[in-house]
């Protein structure tokens, strides 16, 4: 049975929060003290009767923040609202607006920034604001000249943050994936090259994304792989790719011989880094989600909402995929 308390606390709320009244208005209408009426929109909000949601599209969600930090290590975690999202697209754009963000409010200001490439870090260098950071040099990680048409744009994306930050862009000039191991260790063993990778071994904090293991992966769109080699890998694990390395639920390379025909720095230098953020967002990304942060490939996670409960396993697809 509801107690009068209860019945209470739920019409001071109504009063309060549907029909804006004040404290001392409910008190008058509930014959109640200000004192009783404030107590009973406590006990209201305590009790699970409240639930306050904000709406704008940069709003966050503080309480699933702390818990990915409590519950998996990370040293931060933005979660945006998916509130009013009409598609994926939509959502991409508000968790690169949010990175875009984070990336704004960082003290220190990283120096060297490594980056990868994508269609989402390209959406984050869009929503940087001009200024953003003072002399951030960026360097990318991984090879991304495009062997197609359609997407182009890892040095696109590298020389607008950089520009923005009123610093310099240092490119790749490689391919992300060799068809023949000889001609990447030819490729890494260039001078040029060579001085790339080491600088980006050297940042003071890494921005990535994820690909997911199908044929809309970025990796397909650019011509590296096709949609059967991407089943293929699917068949040995894979849920995803990072920095264009693909990796099963626990982390773990899932085709060594690909794998070593990639250009550009290794996990192990991910999982070492002091900063490391990952910006990942969508349902069909968040397997290889849950993959990045459990197995400590970054420190920093960007997303939505989510993907968040499915990364903590909230969800009801929060069980690993077989394949």
């Amino acid at each position: 049975m509801i107690d009068t308390d209860e019945l209470l606390s739920i019409r001071a709320a109504e009063l309060y929060y549907e029909e804006n009244k004040t404290q001392d208005e409910i008190g008058s209408i509930l014959r109640l003290t200000r004192w009783k009426v404030g107590r009973l929109l406590a006990q209201a909000k305590a009790s699970g009767f409240i639930r306050i949601e904000i709406v704008h599209p940069r709003a966050r969600r503080l309480p699933l923040e702390r818990r990915l930090r409590e519950a998996m290590g990370l040293k931060a975690a933005i979660v945006v609202s998916s509130a009013g999202v009409s598609d994926d697209e939509e959502l991409q754009s508000r968790t690169a607006q949010a990175a875009a963000d984070y990336l704004t409010s960082l003290r220190p200001i990283p120096r060297t920034l490594g980056l990868s490439w994508g269609r989402t870090l390209h959406d984050v260098s869009l929503h940087l604001k001009q200024g953003w950071a003072p002399g951030v040099n960026v360097v990318q990680i991984n090879g991304g000249v495009s062997l197609s048409k359609r997407t182009g744009t890892a040095a696109t994306t590298a020389v607008m943050i950089a520009e923005k930050a009123s610093g310099s862009a240092t490119l790749l000039p490689s391919p992300a994936i060799l068809e023949r191991l000889e001609t990447k260790r030819a490729i890494e063993s260039d001078r040029a090259v060579a001085a790339v990778l080491n600088l980006g071994i050297g940042a003071s904090a890494y921005l990535y994304s994820a690909g997911q293991a199908d044929a809309s992966s970025a990796l397909v769109d650019s011509g590296y792989l096709t949609a059967a080699q991407i089943d293929e890998l699917v068949q040995r694990g894979a849920v995803g790719d990072i920095v264009g390395r693909y990796i099963d639920s626990s982390g773990s390379i899932v085709d060594p011989e690909l794998d070593e025909r990639t250009l550009g720095i290794s996990l192990t230098h991910l999982r070492r880094a002091p900063l490391a953020i990952a910006v990942i967002a969508g349902r069909q990304k968040h397997a290889i989600a849950r993959a990045v942060v459990s197995s400590g490939l970054c420190t920093v996670l960007v997303t939505d909402e989510a993907t968040a409960l499915a990364v903590l396993g909230d969800t009801p697809d929060s069980e690993p995929h077989s394949s």
